[in-house]
C-alpha cells in the first residue's frame, strides 16, 4: 500500500520573501508591485539586487521565472536565481529549489536541499524528505527519522502533513512511532517531562514468559506521485488565445483552483493554447475539469 502525498499547492505555494529590515525600499517596492499585479515593475526591482547578491531579491526573481510573471517561464533561470539564495542561506528558496528539482527528475539534487531545509525546519521540506526517508526513496529508508520529520511537519499546521501522518499512524509499529516522536521533540529543542522514580519494597523477580520471536514488519512505501505538481502524460486545456497575456490573465484567475499545477502556453500559428498539468491520467485530468465548475476545459494528451 502506497500513501498519498499531499496536493501540489499546500507544498510549492508561490511565496515571496519579505526583507527582515523593511527599510530596504527596492525589495519592498518590488513585492508590493507584484501584489498589485505589476509583475514588470516588480522585476525591475529586485533584478539589480539579486545579482548584486542580494538573497531575497534572487529568490523572488527565481519565483518570478518560475510562475512565468514578468518574465517568460523559465526553470533553468528560475533554478539558478533560487540556487544562489539557496546557498545564501535563504530557507524558503532551499525548499523552493528542493522542490522544482524533485518535481523535474532530479531527485538526488532535490533531496540534498531538502534535507537541509528539513534540518532548519521547513515545515514543507520535512514532509517530503521524511516521506522519502520512510520509502527509502533516493535516501536511506529511516522509518523513525521519517516519523520524526513528518509529525514535526503536522504539528506546524501543514494540512497535508497531518494526513500523511495519520497514514502512518495505520502503518508504524507504536514502538517506532514513540521513537519517532522523541526524536522530534529532541530536534524540536523540547525536553520531555521525567517522571520521578517511586520507591517500592523488593519482590522476587518474576521468571519471564518465553516469547515467540516477533516478526519483522514490512513497511508499507508512501507514495511518491502527485507532489509539487505532479508529473503524468495528461494536461487540461482552458482555451485558445489571439494574445498570450489574455492566456496568463485566464491562468492567474484560476490558479487557485488548479492545485499548484504548472500552465504551458502552446503556439499554434496566430493562437496561444493555455494548458494546465501533468497528470498522470485521463481520468485525474478530467476531475480537474470538473472542478472548474462551468469554465472551458478539456484533458489533452502532453505532446
Amino acid at each position: 500500500m502506497r500513501i498519498a502525498k499531499p496536493a501540489a499547492f499546500a507544498l510549492f505555494a508561490a511565496t515571496l520573501a519579505v526583507p527582515a529590515n523593511a527599510q530596504q525600499p527596492n525589495v519592498k517596492a518590488g513585492i508590493d508591485a507584484w501584489q498589485s499585479g505589476d509583475y514588470a515593475t516588480a522585476i525591475n526591482n529586485w533584478r539589480p539586487l539579486a545579482e548584486k547578491g542580494d538573497a531575497d531579491a534572487a529568490f523572488n526573481l527565481g519565483q518570478a521565472y518560475r510562475l512565468g510573471r514578468g518574465v517568460v517561464i523559465n526553470l533553468g533561470a528560475a533554478q539558478t536565481w533560487l540556487e544562489r539564495a539557496a546557498k545564501a542561506d535563504h530557507l524558503d528558496a532551499q525548499t523552493t529549489l528542493g522542490l522544482l528539482l524533485f518535481q523535474n527528475g532530479n531527485r538526488a539534487g532535490g533531496l540534498r536541499w531538502l534535507k537541509v531545509a528539513a534540518e532548519r525546519g521547513d515545515p514543507r521540506a520535512m514532509l517530503v524528505y521524511g516521506t522519502a526517508l520512510y520509502n527509502g526513496d533516493g535516501v536511506t529508508r529511516d522509518p523513525v527519522l521519517a516519523y520524526a520529520y513528518v509529525s514535526r511537519s503536522a504539528a506546524q499546521g501543514l494540512s497535508p502533513a497531518k494526513e500523511t501522518l495519520a497514514e502512518m499512524d495505520k502503518v508504524i509499529p507504536v514502538d517506532i512511532r514513540q521513537k519517532g516522536v522523541a526524536l522530534a521533540m529532541e530536534k524540536a529543542g523540547v525536553k520531555p517531562a521525567v517522571d520521578k522514580p517511586v520507591v517500592t519494597a523488593k519482590a522476587a523477580p518474576a521468571k519471564p514468559t518465553p516469547k515467540a520471536e516477533p516478526k519483522k514488519p514490512i513497511p508499507a512505501p508512501i507514495a511518491t506521485a502527485a507532489i509539487t505538481g505532479g508529473s503524468g502524460p495528461w494536461r487540461i486545456q482552458l482555451g485558445a488565445f489571439g494574445r498570450r497575456s489574455s492566456a496568463d490573465a485566464l491562468f492567474r484567475k484560476l490558479s487557485g483552483k488548479l492545485g499548484g499545477k504548472q500552465a504551458f502556453y502552446i503556439a499554434a500559428g496566430s493562437v496561444t493554447r493555455l494548458q494546465v498539468g501533468p497528470y498522470p491520467t485521463r481520468a485525474a485530468a478530467a476531475s480537474a475539469c470538473a472542478s472548474l465548475g462551468g469554465q472551458a476545459c478539456f484533458p489533452v494528451a502532453a505532446k
